[in-house]
């Protein structure tokens, strides 16, 4: 099937919203109804998913089935759409977790069923536009617009302190926005356009490039979220319910690494330079520091939030690890493993993260508790949920053999090329990941129960197997061969090292 003529991207971004609009217009009467049409919206999404992975041409250097027209025609902001090889994974991730999202909500969202669904239906097409926009002006219209239903969803369906968590979480990511906002109208100044190619593309002095890269790195650094703007992710993630807590780390936590490497690499990459040993230092304190002190987390969701914190300064490792080894050895190589890896380390924690966030909404459901403290002996009642967490949490460790360890040998690997003790630093995830997840998996699912309803909790049913198996499926099909994705992102991630190893100062 030849998808130049159709507007794939379009209608990935589109047919979600859309969907999720009528699935208010049918509203709570029909439930059985809402959750069909839901389910049915979010298959076709990841379907023109895979068929633009299908039909995407890995060896092309440039922007893939773009689409291109005047939005505002007088202040130039255009309409304009593509895909490349770092977008691509990215959105497959999305449309594949909406699935799992509507599922893991069939039986367990009882009030406002229609707006719930509408709400991650959007929100799954606004993230999709922030993966394909080619225009700043467009792509920060779906970056704050995504804001939206995300906070309806931890305002109206999470925790007790969820307006705390809401509010907490909405000002962190939107204060530093505004800043990008700035740095997006001083490149129109200096372009004429808001076309993020020819942002790439413009020479810019050292100053303005560190003016610009810090105006970023506060929208980006926030989202990710680098140590120490991260305080607002483990409130968020404890408040929201099951379905947002998995999207916030499966999918939106890694809008900030795709910031830095759409926005903040390729347009001041002499600033990057320069600030490469402070990013750097940030992402090793955050693997290490945010290891700790996921150690003595009572709360399963916070202590997988901290996680998420400490993983996810793997991907800013691999980032900023190729500007060094560049700097150092005047080669490239090296450079494109670290930053293959962190890419793979964003795809790989997005999956392995939503099963162990999905895993603790299993266990909720039934006995309404997140502390560690309540549980012990899971295993005795619940043996199928048992050996899927324990996939997960050996996953979340890095074990080889499962998607958590590719992403992280590379990146390691490639911090050898430029100092020892950085990759041993950061090699200390190895032993604190597995500390951290094995003894909650351990106090959790093996010993005596602590509470009598344990030793009474039915195991997982169909639908919670089904969501569960697809996941495990996922992490060894990738941990085992991640050449499918290694193949769509090379020739980007090539250009894009290519590109950075050029300075652009005037």
């Amino acid at each position: 099937m030849n998808l130049d003529n159709l507007p794939i991207l379009s209608m990935l971004i589109w047919l979600p919203i859309l969907g999720g609009i009528w699935t208010l217009i049918i509203g709570d009467q029909q439930e059985r109804v809402v959750k069909h049409f839901s389910f049915i919206i979010s298959i076709s999404t990841f379907l023109l998913s895979v068929l633009l992975y299908y039909q995407f041409d890995n060896d092309f250097l440039g922007m893939q089935f773009v689409e291109e027209f005047y939005w505002i025609e007088s202040f130039s902001i255009k309409y304009h759409l593509g895909v490349d090889g770092i977008a691509l994974p990215l959105i497959i991730l999305t449309t594949f977790t909406t699935i799992l999202v509507i599922v893991a909500a069939w039986e367990v969202i009882d009030k406002n069923i229609s707006y719930y669904m509408c709400s991650f239906l959007v929100l799954t097409g606004l993230m999709n536009g922030v993966f394909v926009a080619l225009d700043s002006i467009l792509f920060y219209v779906f970056w704050e617009a995504m804001l939206i239903p995300m906070f309806l969803i931890i305002g109206i369906w999470g925790g007790p302190n969820r307006v705390y968590a809401t509010i907490k979480f909405f000002l962190y990511t939107f204060f530093g926005s505004v800043f990008m906002l700035v740095a997006l109208l001083y490149l129109y100044s200096v372009t004429g356009s808001f076309n993020i190619q020819l942002s790439q593309e413009a020479p810019l002095g050292l100053t303005a490039q560190k003016l610009i890269f810090i105006a970023f790195f506060l929208a980006f650094a926030v989202k990710i979220p680098m140590w120490p703007v991260h305080t607002w992710l483990p409130d968020a993630h404890v408040e929201a319910p099951t379905g947002g807590s998995v999207i916030l780390a499966a999918i939106m936590l890694k809008m900030g690494g795709y910031g830095f490497l759409r926005f903040s690499l390729p347009i001041a990459p002499d600033a990057s330079l320069y600030f490469a040993n402070t990013m750097i230092l940030l992402s090793l304190i955050a693997i290490v520091y945010i290891g700790f002190v996921a150690l003595v987390q009572e709360d399963m969701k916070k202590l997988i939030a901290y996680s998420s914190i400490s993983h996810m300064g793997f991907v800013t490792l691999g980032f900023f690890i190729p500007f060094g080894i560049i700097a150092a050895t005047n080669s490239n190589a090296g450079a494109v493993m670290g930053m293959e890896g962190a890419m793979m380390q964003m795809i790989s924690h997005g999956f392995i993260s939503a099963a162990l966030f999905l895993c603790v909404g299993v266990m909720y459901d039934r006995l309404h508790s997140r502390m560690i403290k309540d549980y012990g002996g899971v295993v005795n009642s619940m043996p199928y949920f048992a050996a899927f967490m324990m996939l997960f949490a050996m996953a979340n460790s890095g074990l080889p053999g499962t998607s958590g360890f590719v992403g992280e040998f590379l990146v390691i690997l490639s911090s050898f090329k430029l100092n020892f003790w950085i990759a041993f630093t950061a090699a200390l995830t190895l032993i604190l990941g597995a500390a951290y997840t094995l003894w909650m998996y351990k106090r959790v699912i093996f010993g005596e129960a602590i509470r009598e309803e344990v030793s009474e909790l039915k195991d997982i049913d169909a639908r919670e197997g089904f969501i569960l198996f697809l996941l495990a499926g996922v992490i060894l099909l990738f941990g085992v061969w991640p050449a499918p994705l290694f193949d769509v992102m090379h020739v980007t991630i090539q250009q894009l090292i290519d590109h950075i190893s050029q300075t652009k100062i005037l």
